[in-house]
């Protein structure tokens, strides 16, 4: 940082701030580097991740031309540190008032610590075996919960959102297991389909019609 506050060089005044801001945000986990497009050398580096410095060579070759007519922000794009990290890349193009590229900032994000998070995240989220029905076959509160979020994960729908339709298959599907061949299990069913009993009443009547009248 030393090496950037001291540089006489306009470029880096003016975007010194931007540099160290967006390293304070997304550090330690970023390096944010200023590239002069003239020299193809660094101007200035904020929280680098590897041994460059101001005035190391900037190989700005990766970017595609920078005339005014080109695009001025690429990426993100793939870079990968000699340690094996992988970096998300992003450069963006300053240009002067005339449209000619005065400086390039680019910010390379460390993907390490996303990467981990999403592998741990990913194997708490997967079952490793399936459902152990033994345990739960006495307790039928616990298979009414069951049934009801098996349906409301295939529908995709949130359980307050369900149709008329949807609750009369829920039912279906409970009605077919002998829920409610069960003491007690209608309050049950219905604080699990958030509806009043007498709703859940008229459902079941709806439901049952047809075979009545059989």
């Amino acid at each position: 940082m030393k090496d950037v506050e001291q540089s006489g060089d306009h470029r880096v005044r003016m975007w010194a701030p931007v540099g160290q801001a967006i390293a304070l945000l997304l550090g330690p986990y970023a390096e944010v580097v200023l590239h002069d497009p003239d020299t193809d050398r660094i101007l200035a580096i904020w929280h680098p991740m590897s041994s460059r410095s101001p005035g190391d060579p900037s190989m700005l070759g990766e970017l595609d031309s920078l005339d005014p007519s080109a695009q001025d922000v690429f990426g993100p794009y793939e870079k990968l540190l000699a340690d094996g990290r992988r970096l998300s890349s992003v450069s963006a193009v300053l240009r002067e008032p005339d449209g000619k590229a005065s400086a390039v900032l680019c910010v390379n994000l460390d993907r390490t610590p996303l990467e981990q998070a999403a592998a741990v995240l990913s194997a708490f989220g997967a079952p490793t075996a399936s459902r152990p029905e033994p345990l739960f076959e006495e307790d039928w509160s616990e298979h009414v919960q069951y049934i009801v979020g098996t349906y409301v994960r295939e529908c995709g729908r949130p359980i307050e959102r369900l149709t008329r339709a949807d609750r009369l298959a829920v039912l279906a599907r409970l009605d077919e297991a002998k829920v409610f061949a069960v003491r007690r299990a209608t309050p049950v069913v219905a604080r699990a389909l958030q509806v009043s009993r007498s709703t859940l009443y008229g459902l079941l009547a709806e439901l049952r019609a047809p075979s009545a009248k059989d």
